[in-house]
């Protein structure tokens, strides 16, 4: 018994994003905008018999073990199913890491998707989703796609009309900034936002690649360091040594599928 599936997985972009302090849970709600974007990464996931999660891929900036979300997913599924498979998952990224485009979120839920389609769906809708809620904010949003408005934990989700719309990214080659670093940065604020995001407002004092691209008129994605230029490519002077340019993209109306 062998089957195998690939998956695409679409990156995600916040078109606002509103923060809220901390709740009893010590969890940060949130209420924001996320779209898909035509900037993938794939997922070719192998299932056979036996008892084994291997991961390989292209990238050198992820892990191929139990810390990736991938392997998370895989064992979580394997889990709420009862059974036990030989999974093999390569992972063809894109989606550039530690970049608040949930490129980790995406492909954790093609794994929650691709696992469910290779043995006929053998769980409902319903309950992939609160799989996926266990294992990150985005992932839940990321099984749906298109144009959603993501509230609480990212899992209160509510259909918006679909935003068609061209775009264009610019990521800080050299400088990450993990989740927990911005909300860390959003704690300490002493004054209200006044921006569509409220993690740039917290971080813009902190780096000067961030004061730039907010300076050419690019709102930041999650939380960064990669900004968004809507319905044009980048036609401001920047230097391709030290930001990473994605020009010609566009908003698509899905989340993971196959492919």
């Amino acid at each position: 018994m062998e089957k195998i599936i690939k998956v695409e997985c679409p990156a995600k972009i916040n078109l606002d994003l509103r923060v809220f302090p901390r709740d009893n849970s010590g969890f940060h709600p949130i209420k924001s905008i996320m779209q898909t974007i035509s900037l993938f990464d794939y997922l070719t996931i192998k299932l056979s018999e036996g008892d084994e999660i291997l991961l390989s891929g292209t990238s050198d900036e992820i892990p191929y073990n139990e810390k990736n979300l991938c392997y998370k997913a895989v064992k979580l599924f394997l889990e709420n199913i009862n059974k036990k498979f030989k999974v093999e998952i390569f992972i063809e990224k894109n989606i550039p890491v530690e970049a608040g485009l949930a490129g980790g979120s995406t492909d954790g839920a093609g794994v929650l998707f691709g696992l469910n389609n290779l043995l006929d769906n053998i769980i409902k809708k319903e309950d992939i989703q609160t799989m996926a809620s266990k294992l990150g904010s985005d992932l839940n949003f990321c099984l749906l796609g298109g144009t959603k408005l993501c509230q609480g934990k990212g899992d209160d989700i509510k259909d918006m009309p679909f935003y068609d719309f061209k775009l264009s990214l610019v990521k800080p080659k050299n400088l990450k900034i993990s989740t927990k670093d911005a909300y860390m940065a959003f704690d300490t604020l002493d004054r209200e936002s006044n921006m569509r995001n409220d993690l740039e407002f917290a971080l813009l004092d902190k780096y000067e690649e961030l004061q730039f691209l907010n300076s050419m008129g690019m709102q930041m994605s999650g939380s960064g360091p990669t900004f968004f230029l809507r319905d044009k490519n980048i036609d401001f002077e920047i230097d391709e040594n030290k930001y990473l340019v994605i020009n010609n993209l566009n908003s698509v109306n899905h989340g993971v599928r196959e492919v």
